[in-house]
């Protein structure tokens, strides 16, 4: 798969009514390298908006997908102080191009250009991605993020969105489209654990952040989780115990086939850890 940069503005719509005419058509870079779409650069204020979008900041490592002349990775370095910093491009010009604006913002000592296809890349060290790429891309890059990119990390997009996977949050600036996702922790399954000699099961169904499914109590009797909430890699729900003044209520972090979270019942808090049977 060919790396490309972004389109302008007044080529969205266009875009949008006849993506797959221009998904299928290819563009020569200055390099001489082929490109999905041509190179046009990202307005600075956006680039702005993105980065805060996605809350960047001294703690993070940030990738920038079809990095053009590498103002975002340099924003983020110069004005976010990101530890790190890593653009990805085709193009060799813009990598140069993109080499001589760090050297310029003093920032080359975090920040690195790679000529990459993306598809080759890792991106697991990445707490925080941006990205401006068709959708078709998008999609196809969907399941390399979620299973290499840590629960929690943030993907900032400007104009198209991950298809079924919905956005934590969407911003407008100037007419310009930018949505953040939140990667969720893999919950899908059966969960058990122990409050004395008492076991609870949950059984969770997920689509990106979205949860579901049934609480098994301790006699037996199934039922349904309430007002679950997946938030990076943690997760919270409550669920009605017949007779009980109050709901049950969950709250843990996940760590891979283990929770360890708080869970409130009958008015009394107990720290479980739920592993993961399947």
């Amino acid at each position: 798969m060919k790396m490309h940069k972004s389109i302008g503005l007044a080529g969205l719509a266009a875009v949008f009514m006849t993506f797959s005419a221009v998904a299928a058509t290819k563009y020569t870079g200055e390099g001489g390298v082929e490109l999905d779409v041509p190179y046009v650069p990202t307005p600075q204020e956006l680039v702005d908006r993105m980065l805060k979008l996605a809350n960047v900041g001294p703690d993070d490592i940030h990738y920038d997908l079809g990095s053009g002349d590498g103002r975002i990775v340099v924003t983020a370095a110069r004005d976010m102080k990101v530890k790190k910093g890593v653009g990805v491009d085709l193009d060799p010009v813009r990598i140069a191009e993109a080499n001589e604006n760090a050297k310029k913002a003093g920032v080359t000592d975090r920040v690195t250009f790679k000529q990459a296809d993306l598809f080759q890349m890792n991106f697991s060290e990445a707490s925080v991605m941006t990205m401006y790429l068709l959708p078709e891309v998008n999609l196809k890059l969907r399941p390399k993020i979620l299973d290499e990119m840590k629960p929690g990390s943030r993907i900032v997009t400007h104009a198209f969105t991950m298809g079924d996977w919905q956005p934590d949050k969407h911003e407008v600036v100037d007419s310009r489209n930018i949505y953040l996702f939140i990667d969720p922790a893999k919950v899908a399954g059966a969960w058990t654990w122990q409050v004395g000699n008492e076991t609870y099961k949950a059984d969770l169904k997920q689509q990106y952040q979205m949860a579901s499914g049934t609480l098994t109590l301790p006699n037996g009797k199934q039922v349904p989780i309430e007002s679950p909430v997946l938030a990076g890699p943690n997760i919270t729900f409550a669920a009605t115990v017949p007779g009980a003044a109050a709901p049950l209520r969950f709250s843990g972090k996940v760590n891979g086939n283990t929770i360890d979270a708080a869970m409130d019942v009958a008015g009394k808090s107990t720290k479980v850890t739920a592993k993961k049977s399947s």
